[in-house]
């Protein structure tokens, strides 16, 4: 087996079994109830279906990026539903009821959505010098490595209670030691490729997670804490499924390089943010004076 097909498949596996521990710490009630709130949901599916993108392509061209290094930006862009939302959402002091539900939908959702916004919007970034992606392929692949393993997590969750607390602890771990090793052989394999980006290349990067922190901000709706969910959801963009597809259809080429580069600034830069919003709640609490009842 060749090595880029060994980080495929390696990369494959690990968001398989993220997905089905999603779906085992989730009750169904939690998207349920997300979904109701469809205001929420529009705010959402515009924010990062359309305006992320839309950020993303304007600074790619504004920096005349190659191709194939564009390719693996605009895949990590048009991604959304990372699992890191709700626990970020947690450090953050915010709604983390709500970016369960919304880590839910978008991950589902992006199954479908992203193979059709790369379709349309890959070829005419790239001016046609970017291989074309084969959608089926694709959708298939996404429906495969993350829809149906988070709706049989869900299901377990929802039948068996006692067989999915047994799960969780093992599952837990060896999501931890997938992550690490994917992680571990990419960045290893793709180190002088990292090297070799340019600093206008990071500030471009710091650019788009300081765009999508904003936008996310302003669709997150008038209560604070939804705000910091919204745009702690909009920041995260699904790392595991762009590797997923960088790798299935740009395997060997700067495309991997890019997208685990901006998935290592905007998970590393989302999480600065968080503690930041944390400590400053913390604070604040701390200066109202307690009640007398």
């Amino acid at each position: 087996m060749s090595l880029d097909r060994l980080i495929n498949v390696l990369v494959t596996i690990t968001l398989i079994e993220m997905m089905v521990l999603i779906g085992l710490q989730v009750a169904f009630a939690q998207p349920v109830r997300t979904v109701r709130n469809w205001r929420l949901v529009a705010r959402a599916a515009i924010a990062n279906y359309l305006l992320v993108p839309a950020v993303a392509i304007a600074l790619l061209m504004a920096l005349n990026t190659a191709p194939m290094v564009a390719a693996g930006f605009l895949v990590l862009a048009v991604c959304p539903g990372a699992p890191f939302g709700p626990p970020f959402a947690g450090i953050a002091r915010a709604d983390v009821p709500a970016a369960v539900g919304l880590m839910v939908i978008l991950a589902g959702s992006s199954a479908i959505i992203s193979p059709a916004l790369l379709t349309v919007l890959l070829p005419w970034l790239s001016g046609g010098e970017a291989p074309r992606v084969d959608v089926v392929r694709m959708l298939s692949a996404l429906l495969v490595t993350q829809l149906l393993p988070l709706l049989l997590g869900l299901l377990v969750k929802h039948w068996s209670p006692k067989l999915t607390e047994k799960l969780l602890g093992p599952l837990e771990l060896l999501s931890k030691l997938l992550n690490l090793s994917a992680v571990g052989l990419i960045l290893a394999t793709q180190f002088q490729m990292l090297a070799e980006i340019r600093m206008s290349g990071f500030a471009g990067m710091l650019a788009l997670l300081a765009a999508s922190l904003v936008i996310g901000w302003l669709a997150g709706g008038p209560a604070n804490d939804e705000r910091r969910t919204m745009a702690l959801t909009t920041s995260l963009r699904n790392v595991g499924v762009g590797l997923v597809i960088v790798t299935g259809n740009f395997a060997d080429t700067p495309a991997v390089s890019a997208a685990l580069a901006y998935g290592i600034v905007e998970v590393l830069g989302s999480l600065i943010v968080a503690l930041w919003w944390g400590s400053r709640y913390v604070r604040v609490r701390a200066t109202i004076p307690p009640r007398n009842d």
